[in-house]
């Protein structure tokens, strides 16, 4: 192999490197080396660092390399050849790297109690500052190549990051029970932490980890499209209230039946729900108790013939006998029927008083007869 006299790095045309290695081992004591802004040069011999230059201009002699002199005894003088391995490490920051889950962080959201499959993406930022370390420690597990670029760096770490970011957002949302849709304002604290956290396992190969952030967390539309049902569901609920957003939904039952092909009335809602035909049956026949009841309700027994009258009728329509009407105690509040002329709580007189000129009934507290007019006796 040719002895080289001149030993030089451009750099990439793009700041993606991050280590060079010299395409060559072979050097003259007196050879010339070139080291440019941003880089440092690193004398490697056996696998062990030894020597390092800074940017500028140097002729490599016994002065400038001592290490490696001594080493292989390189006489003092001359253009005595040597080998050794030279690196070139890129020492500026490097800080629009980016990173994501390759696979979905699966989950049940706390509040809506539906499946979620969330990705993060994110941006991190990183700088060699112990170049010893870093070469002794990773650099043989980055590739043989003569160029190691950041990718392959994010690479090796690809597992530490997911890893670190799953577990924090995991914990986040499921222990202090926050949704993934309302997980946006916690951003910027989980990227803080993540980077905590990170820090630590990235020092130990001699980088530093300057910015970390996530920029999102998101999840697949159908994900969404659930729980924007949900969402939709409980609108009408606070809207209308529970029992007619119940009624709502009894009809819509009712009304996709009527249109279903093959009829079969309320078992066609059962069968259109996947609920089988008995459910839409009982369905119907649920309904039908419902009006009944309700018709019921508005409506009073004659205690004597057992005829069923309006609520407000006054005398039965099948014998004629007055209806019993109840009311309240004006003493004790106690109920009372229009019969009763003392109450069977307190004693006190339930009987309505009567007008003294056209014997109408008298409101309790009334001043004025409603049917005459006449000035009652008590406010004479």
């Amino acid at each position: 192999m040719a002895i080289l006299n001149v030993v030089k790095f451009d750099g990439l045309r793009n700041r993606e490197w991050v280590v060079y290695r010299f395409p060559g081992e072979e050097f003259n004591t007196g050879s010339q080396l070139i080291v440019g802004e941003g880089q440092i040069a690193v004398f490697v011999k056996g696998g062990q660092v030894l020597d390092v230059f800074s940017a500028g201009t140097y002729t490599l002699s016994t002065n400038n390399i001592p290490i490696l002199s001594s080493l292989i005894n390189l006489p003092f003088g001359n253009r005595t050849p040597f080998s050794a391995e030279i690196y070139y490490i890129n020492r500026t920051a490097k800080l629009d790297l980016y990173w994501g889950t390759t696979d979905p962080i699966t989950l049940i959201d706390p509040k809506y109690s539906v499946r979620m499959r969330v990705r993060a993406h994110g941006q991190i930022g990183l700088k060699i500052v112990d170049f010893r370390v870093f070469l002794t420690e990773l650099i043989g597990s980055l590739g043989d190549g003569n160029v190691v670029k950041y990718d392959n760096v994010i690479q090796f770490y690809r597992g530490l990051i997911v890893t670190k970011i799953k577990t924090l957002v995991s914990s986040i949302i499921i222990n202090r029970k926050i949704s993934v849709l309302e997980i946006a304002p916690l951003l910027e604290d989980i990227s803080s932490e993540t980077k905590s956290n990170l820090h630590e396992e990235f020092d130990r190969y001699g980088i530093s980890v300057l910015n970390f952030y996530i920029t999102s967390i998101n999840f697949p539309d159908e994900d969404f499209e659930l729980i924007n049902s949900i969402l939709g569901d409980k609108a009408a609920f606070d809207i209308i209230g529970d029992n007619r957003y119940n009624v709502k939904r009894t009809f819509d039952v009712m009304e996709t039946a009527a249109g279903n092909e093959g009829g079969g009335g309320l078992a066609a809602a059962g069968l259109g729900l996947g609920i089988g035909a008995g459910a839409g049956v009982t369905l119907g026949q649920t309904l039908n108790q419902n009006v009944v009841n309700t018709v019921q309700n508005s409506r009073i027994e004659c205690s004597n013939c057992h005829t069923s009258n309006d609520a407000n009728a006054k005398f039965c329509y099948g014998c004629g006998n007055k209806m019993v009407q109840e009311k309240s105690c004006p003493s004790c509040q106690a109920t009372v029927t229009s019969n009763m002329k003392f109450c069977a709580e307190c004693g006190c007189s339930v009987a309505s008083p009567k007008c003294s000129h056209c014997s109408a009934e008298l409101a309790v507290g009334a001043k004025f007869c409603a049917e005459c007019g006449t000035k009652t006796e008590g406010n004479s």
